[in-house]
């Protein structure tokens, strides 16, 4: 298991070092449980993520959250909410335990290897408007004026002139929101993965109560090794607005002040990384002075 994994593992502290030395334990219960046999994980992040060999031969991924995470269990709820439909398919589920088997997508190139990125974009509307569903009546997913709060909490070092822009734009677009749905919430290019099964599927949600305009924000600023290498963003970012606001029908300048919005709240959540503050803030720099 490699140190990022660890590392995300450890902020949790005494209960995160106990759950991380137990993944091992923790596969094996699955294997027995399950009937698998767990392969080398993918690189990891914040959940443990392997594929496995079923006893039928088929094949299948086995994903291993942090013991009551609320987002690992929202991904689980919109997981059974799409049931396969633009969505990769949940095949198991252990809840108590933040232990999920789903499909393996095949042959699971990311929408990130689309040079075209018109092309790309328009694939990517095209799942987004398949993975929205419904909010139950009563519903316990993250409604996304909590989910935004952090763009009020201290800020530094992130630039404060971005922050005093984004929070007047987040109160505005929340009081004239479309009614709201259940969003994927961080659909981007490397998580639509190329399906034999049904064109392309979307991996990893997280699963927040918002307007369905919010969930555009997460492709603005990726793959983010492009956008890094590239020197001049701004023509990009209009062309990915336009076309997602022809393809889905919404204002392109609201799509443009969600994205930038969320890139500075983005930026917020990692501002103990230098690289990727910096990258929001080139992002951010580019949509503020964007025209649509």
């Amino acid at each position: 298991m490699n140190d990022l994994f660890k590392q995300h593992a450890l902020t949790y502290g005494e209960e995160g070092k106990k759950w991380f030395n137990s993944i091992p334990s923790i596969i094996k219960t699955y294997e027995e449980k399950w009937g698998l046999k767990a392969l080398a994980p993918y690189n990891l992040t914040y959940n443990y993520i392997a594929p496995v060999e079923r006893t039928d031969g088929s094949r299948a991924v086995l994903k291993i959250g942090y013991p009551n995470d609320k987002e690992f269990q929202s991904e689980i709820d919109m997981l059974e909410a799409c049931n396969g439909k633009g969505m990769v398919r949940l095949l198991m589920a252990d809840r108590a335990n933040s232990v999920i088997l789903i499909e393996e997508v095949t042959p699971g190139m990311p929408l990130s290897t689309i040079t075209d990125d018109s092309q790309a974009t328009k694939i990517l509307t095209s799942v987004m408007k398949k993975v929205w569903k419904p909010l139950p009546n009563k519903h316990h997913f993250t409604k996304i004026a909590d989910w935004t709060k952090a763009l009020y909490e201290p800020y530094d070092p992130f630039p404060s002139h971005f922050v005093h822009k984004a929070i007047p734009l987040l109160e505005e677009l929340l009081k004239t929101s479309a009614s709201p749905v259940l969003t994927h919430a961080d659909l981007h290019h490397d998580n639509i993965l190329k399906s034999d099964r049904a064109e392309w599927l979307a991996i990893d949600p997280k699963g927040i109560a918002a307007e369905p305009c919010y969930d555009t924000t997460a492709m603005i600023r990726n793959p983010y090794k492009l956008l890094q290498a590239m020197p001049d963003i701004d023509d990009l970012l209009r062309n990915r607005i336009s076309v997602m606001s022809n393809e889905l029908g919404f204002d392109p300048e609201r799509i443009r002040r969600w994205c930038f919005v969320q890139t500075v709240l983005s930026g917020v959540w990692c501002r103990d990384d230098a690289n990727d503050m910096a990258y929001a803030v080139k992002v951010a720099t580019a949509l503020n002075k964007i025209t649509i």
